[in-house]
């Protein structure tokens, strides 16, 4: 029979200590830690929310195993330019498991259908390869439990078929997940998979009606857009497969996401929203090691904060599409000409492979023209650009963690979403949250010139502004100590702990 054994929790900042009961796996009087290893989708867009998850459940007492493909990895170090910062990280470790792709030194996001079609298809055994080495492992805890994204469902099969606890975090918005459950049902009505190659706002079929649990008077454009037939299948069946799991996390909060977080909830009771996740961690001390932790995967612009530094207050403009977004060169020029001719300073990251298939080239008459007003970045640290006083209104691709690091900071949008649930984030920021306007996926130089002047100058602008700096609060108040969020993290905590205990005893 195993001994009893009390495990104490780490009490850090404003996190409260709890103090619980672990059976010991080996009959002996030491101490040992629940070991959760989490595996995010190989992107910036997934390894950014799960690396908060980490570092929250790594503050409250549990050594952590975060999992990148090999690929990622060496982007991860490179970043750094050394190793030196993760040395300091005892109980916080990095593994890798190969991605099925063949070999790339690209310092970019692989062909997303081409990643996920391999993901699936060739990462579950080397997962749980890995989960076994790591139990052989003298110096770690054995695993307790396995936290994988919620398009990552060989981490929930291998953990299933070891018989170590699991759970699923959607890194992505609630109402995308929703939308996602929608598939089957769109494919039965003929209405899918969508057959444009490339995603526009302006289509009148997007107009059409569609029943969608949680949403109402929803059309097909708030369905998350998926012209790629692997994706189609993939993201469908990757939605469907995390009703499966033992508990969902989200990366929202109750009030943003209400009416759909009820519906989710009124099948599936074990589910958890823990977000602005980016805001929860900074219950975090700054004393500890993990705190300054930075997932990046590029290494970003250490001079761009001065620069915001010279400008008023609100009166930046900030534009980044994200980690996976490509346009054509004709979009890029749209882009630059209206952002130059609104005569309004910004902040655009132009990432190397931002153009489909081509270098990034930028006009000198451009650069010259903008060169008192403008700064171009490959990559910077966003929510300390949102978090900047001169910033005044962000460009979007609407990605989720972009839409909640800008609900966290009171900043408004201007959307210009590219595919999946970026045009269903869109629809609600321009809709039901009022913090937004959107902008035609053909993007034309005057409509830049136009929506950045009215964020700016106009009365609607204002009136955006009021009600992002309304969710803001919101927002924090959700994380705060007694809020929403919060209490939802301890008891996605007391989940996973009456789980490990259970598996113990077994």
């Amino acid at each position: 029979m195993y001994d009893q054994i009390n495990i104490q929790f780490h009490q850090l900042g404003s996190f409260p200590s709890c103090l619980v009961n672990f059976p010991n796996m080996v009959e002996t009087e030491t101490k040992t830690q629940p070991h959760v290893v989490c595996v995010p989708y190989p992107s910036q867009g997934h390894i950014s929310p799960m690396m908060q998850l980490a570092k929250l459940l790594n503050s409250r007492g549990f050594h952590i195993t975060f999992v990148n493909t090999e690929f990622n990895h060496r982007r991860f170090i490179r970043s750094r330019g050394h190793t030196s910062s993760l040395s300091r990280l005892p109980d916080f470790r990095f593994e890798t498991i190969p991605d099925g792709l063949p070999p790339c030194d690209k310092d970019a996001t692989q062909d997303v259908p081409a990643l996920s079609d391999s993901t699936r298809t060739n990462c579950l055994g080397p997962f749980k390869e890995l989960l076994i080495k790591l139990n052989k492992l003298s110096e770690v805890p054995p695993v307790s439990c396995v936290v994988s994204d919620g398009v990552m469902g060989f981490g929930r099969e291998a953990a299933v078929e070891l018989g170590i606890p699991e759970v699923q975090f959607w890194t992505a918005s609630a109402c995308g997940f929703m939308g996602y459950l929608q598939y089957g049902e769109l494919l039965k009505k003929g209405m899918a998979p969508f057959k444009d190659k490339e995603y526009n706002s302006d289509d009148p079929v997007l107009n059409t009606p569609i029943d969608f649990p949680g949403v109402k008077n929803a059309t097909l454009k708030d369905i998350p857009y998926h012209p790629n037939e692997i994706m189609f299948d993939f993201m469908g069946s990757e939605a469907q497969n995390c009703l499966k799991s033992s508990a969902i996390i989200f990366n929202t909060f109750d009030e943003f996401e209400h009416e759909v977080l009820d519906a989710i909830s009124s099948t599936f009771p074990n589910s958890y929203t823990v977000g602005p996740l980016s805001l929860l961690c900074r219950h975090i001390p700054t004393e500890t090691p993990i705190k300054s932790l930075n997932p990046s995967l590029w290494k970003e612009d250490p001079k761009l904060l001065e620069w915001l530094d010279r400008w008023e207050p609100n009166s930046v403009v900030y534009v980044n599409y994200g980690s996976v977004t490509v346009m054509t060169d004709q979009h890029l020029q749209e882009f630059a000409w209206g952002l130059a001719n609104s005569k309004h300073p910004f902040l655009w990251v132009v990432r190397p492979d931002v153009v489909k298939s081509e270098s990034v080239i930028l006009p000198d008459e451009f650069l010259e023209e903008v060169k008192d007003r403008g700064y171009i970045a490959s990559w910077v640290p966003q929510e300390q650009v949102l978090g900047h006083k001169s910033v005044g209104v962000f460009l979007t691709h609407c990605g989720w963690n972009s839409m909640l690091e800008s609900v966290g900071e009171g900043v408004p949008v201007i959307c210009w979403p590219f595919f999946a649930d970026q045009q269903t984030n869109c629809g609600f920021a321009c809709g039901r949250w009022g913090i937004g306007l959107e902008v035609k996926h053909d993007v034309k130089r005057c409509e830049i010139i136009g929506v950045v002047k009215e964020m700016m100058e106009g009365e609607k602008g204002k009136e955006l502004k009021q009600n992002a700096l309304k969710w803001r609060k919101k927002a924090i108040e959700a994380t705060d100590i007694g809020g929403a969020s919060y209490g939802n993290f301890d008891r996605m905590m007391e989940h996973l702990i009456k789980k490990v205990e259970i598996w113990l005893k077994e």
